[in-house]
């Protein structure tokens, strides 16, 4: 399993590849639209854009009823930027007619993410018109398709194909081309925290060095969504991981489930500065890849345990503080500084629908198998929105808030 799982982080890195080997099984179908995508931890900007992928035509399409019918759905909605807990408000939200191309779906569970909390901040990048409805991830199960619709059908889920659909809701009507189809044979939890922090991770693996079974990666903020999926796909690939958190009074609980998912080693970033580091190294290879998604010195003090010619990615910054390199690991040492962005990374690959199905296809096969299982969550009712906006702010979390709506 090891040696299939990298082989589709190498394949995933070579277009020609359709479906790794190893990895062959149903992935996603369904259209999509380009647009700007949401993320993990901290500014991180993995989300969904770009096309979505094809699937095979339905004879004939099912015929759609009036999309308004019964009780008015319920969302989180929000009028003006500030603090989520303060402008965030439960309301019946107003379900337009069902049109040729639209489908009617009933949302089942979406995630709170800290990019949503800062696009309702109104601090993040990209951000939707007002008012809105606040989520960008989640999952939802199709009731209703219009008459154009050829790729989807009553009771299969869906998922956001771009950002700004506004998942923190009950029901609505969506256009065709905003959704992607996924399995519904893989827990309802993966599959509503499919989209954003997964594919972060794959890309992050698949992208930047040529990695093979027995090579090594260190990360910071491994508890993030983005950090756990980081330790399943790698050890499932057969890389090592060197894993950085933030001390706490909960550290004991924190390494065991992160050992559970399969990491290697877990330090804090005070332990990341003392000399017995390198004892770490008496076992495993440095690493030649370093994902950063904090800033600050944790970057600096994480970069000095990389390979010459290393690279390290800066995909998110926790911290808000600058990342600091200092001039002789780019003279003596060479290494390489990149930053992601998912939403960046679905633009660029918008005509390059394999690319989207290998990486889609090798996860839901990777959740199929157990070895990729959704981020620690806590299940909210919707009703309960202002504790979960609140719990997800605080400090040291490493539970997910999801909505079950």
């Amino acid at each position: 399993m090891q040696r299939a799982a990298a082989r589709a982080l190498r394949g995933a890195r070579s277009p020609q590849v359709l479906i790794p080997p190893g990895l062959s099984g149903p992935g996603l179908s369904g259209p999509g639209l380009s647009g700007p995508g949401l993320s993990g931890p901290g500014l991180s900007g993995p989300g969904l854009s770009g096309p979505g992928l094809s699937g095979p035509a339905r004879t004939p399409p099912v015929r759609a009823r009036s999309a308004t019918a019964g009780t008015p759905p319920l969302g989180l909605l929000y009028e003006r930027h500030g603090e989520a807990a303060a402008v965030v408000q439960l309301k019946d939200l107003e379900v337009p007619k069902l049109g040729d191309c639209d489908v009617h779906v009933k949302m089942l569970a979406a995630p709170i993410n800290p990019a949503d909390i800062n696009m309702i901040q109104g601090t993040y990048p990209v951000l939707s018109p007002l008012p809105a409805v606040g989520g960008n991830e989640g999952v939802g199960e199709v009731l209703e398709v219009g008459h154009r619709v050829t790729a989807l059908k009553p009771g299969d889920w869906v998922i956001p194909a771009n950002a700004g659909l506004g998942t923190w809701r009950t029901r609505g009507v969506f256009p065709e081309e905003m959704l992607l189809k996924v399995p519904s044979d893989i827990p309802v939890l993966c599959a509503a925290t499919l989209s954003v922090n997964p594919c972060t991770a794959f890309r992050l693996l698949a992208d930047f060095e040529s990695l093979v079974p027995g090579d090594s990666v260190i990360q910071n903020a491994a508890n993030s969504g983005v950090g756990q999926a980081v330790i399943q796909i790698a050890r499932a690939s057969g890389i090592k991981t060197i894993n950085v958190v933030r001390d706490r009074p909960d550290l004991p609980k924190l390494v065991e489930r992160l050992m559970a998912l399969g990491a290697d080693h877990i330090i804090t970033e005070e332990m990341l500065r003392k000399p017995e580091i390198k004892d770490i190294f008496k076992s495993i290879p440095r690493p030649r890849l370093a994902l950063n998604c904090v800033g600050g010195k944790s970057t600096t003090e994480m970069l000095r345990h990389l390979q010459p010619k290393g690279t390290m990615v800066t995909y998110g910054g926790m911290a808000k503080q600058p990342v600091m390199v200092p001039v002789s690991a780019f003279i003596f040492r060479d290494m390489r500084l990149r930053g992601f962005w998912m939403t960046q990374w679905r633009k660029d690959h918008a005509q390059d629908q394999e690319s989207v199905a290998v990486m889609m296809d090798a996860l839901c096969q990777l959740i199929r198998r157990g070895q990729l299982t959704a981020p620690a969550c806590t299940e909210v009712p919707l009703q309960d929105y202002r504790a979960a906006l609140e719990a997800s702010m605080k400090p040291f979390v490493s539970s997910k808030q999801i909505l079950l709506l």
